[in-house]
């Protein structure tokens, strides 16, 4: 059985971490994982879903996989290829969200800093916790944490290595909501739907201004959006949108995505 599976709903791609309980993370998973995300890139899906099976979201690193034994010489094939599996999730040209529940841990977090949106389960309890092994986020933790709460506070989660709650990772703008157990996935699902239903082709351009501004700052976000929004001019959905907006008014276009 693997570790990771992808499916459809209809215009939705979900992919699961599905090594229960605790879905560590092993360069396996990660393998599975770049391949999930080949294959909902490779696809017409709209919008992805990043979810998990088990008790945990994941629980961090499967130990014995990722360290023991290795040299820095495999441990540097190993941090790329990791790398590698997060970056292309990030990279994926639709909108993601991820919804977390139970722990999510070191490895485990670096995947969700990948997704466009986290949600949270009110019980979830996220860290990037390498440092109680003397490690570091190998994944992209720390500049992605630094990304979304500001450096300052980005150190203090990875130096401290401890484990926070959803709440605080609310506030501190790394989870964007807070939900029960019970609704989280389903709303989650819901959410995604609704962005699958949504203009691809701008939310794309959108995600590549932001990412543009995140990598390279705001002047040089600002220079690519003439090249990014014109092409938009000869989409259908463009198209639609605004003969749907003058014959009846805003909030009633239907996008296919083109």
């Amino acid at each position: 059985m693997g570790k990771v599976r992808f499916e459809r709903d209809g215009a939705v791609g979900i992919i699961t971490l599905a090594d229960p309980p605790l879905n560590l993370v092993s360069p396996e998973m990660m393998s599975e994982l770049d391949a999930a995300v080949s294959e909902a890139h490779d696809s017409d899906v709209r919008a992805v879903l990043v979810k998990a099976d088990g008790d945990a979201f994941s629980a961090g690193a499967n130990v014995d996989s990722m360290f023991q034994g290795r040299n820095p010489r495999s441990a540097h094939a190993l941090i790329s290829g990791a790398g590698r599996a997060t970056m292309h999730a990030e990279q994926l040209p639709m909108p993601t969200i991820c919804a977390v529940h139970g722990m999510c841990l070191a490895g485990g977090l670096e995947v969700a800093l990948a997704c466009d949106v986290i949600w949270a389960a009110e019980d979830a309890t996220l860290g990037q916790i390498e440092a109680v092994i003397g490690a570091m986020p190998f994944g992209g933790g720390a500049q992605r944490l630094a990304s979304c709460c500001g450096p300052y506070r980005a150190r203090e989660i990875v130096y401290g290595g401890r484990m926070y709650t959803a709440q605080e990772f609310e506030r501190w703008n790394i989870v964007s909501r807070v939900l029960p157990f019970s609704e989280l996935h389903e709303k989650a699902l819901k959410y995604a739907q609704r962005l699958a239903a949504g203009p691809t082709l701008a939310y794309a351009a959108t995600k590549r201004t932001i990412r543009e501004m995140l990598d390279s700052g705001v002047r040089a976000s600002d220079a690519i959006i003439p090249d990014l929004s014109a092409p938009l001019f000869e989409s259908a959905d463009l198209k639609h949108g605004i003969e749907s907006l003058l014959k009846n008014g805003p909030g009633q276009a239907r996008f296919a995505g083109k």
